[in-house]
């Protein structure tokens, strides 16, 4: 028998099949075990972003300025006339 081959157990999922080196590697996420502090930093690393995204959306929001392009493609900022201009 060949040594790399072994019993499947209930919840080994692909770990049980057969495959190559080159499928291991590249798929290396289905036969790893789940690692709850990389998960942890991740899901705060991902809130972390969103939370930041919300933040400079709402400070842009509550800018008081606007920039417009003149004809010679400037960019100038100009302060907001109107809440109704946008």
């Amino acid at each position: 028998m060949n040594k790399n081959t072994r019993e499947a157990a209930p919840g080994d999922g692909l770990r049980s099949l057969r495959s190559t080196t080159l499928f291991r590697a590249v798929n290396f996420e289905l036969y790893a075990k789940p690692n709850k502090a990389v998960i942890i930093f991740g899901i705060a690393a991902m809130l972390g972003c969103t939370g930041y995204m919300f933040y400079m959306n709402t400070n842009q929001k509550r800018n008081n300025y606007r920039t417009i392009v003149k004809s010679d493609d400037t960019m100038v900022l100009v302060e907001k006339a109107s809440k109704w201009t946008d």
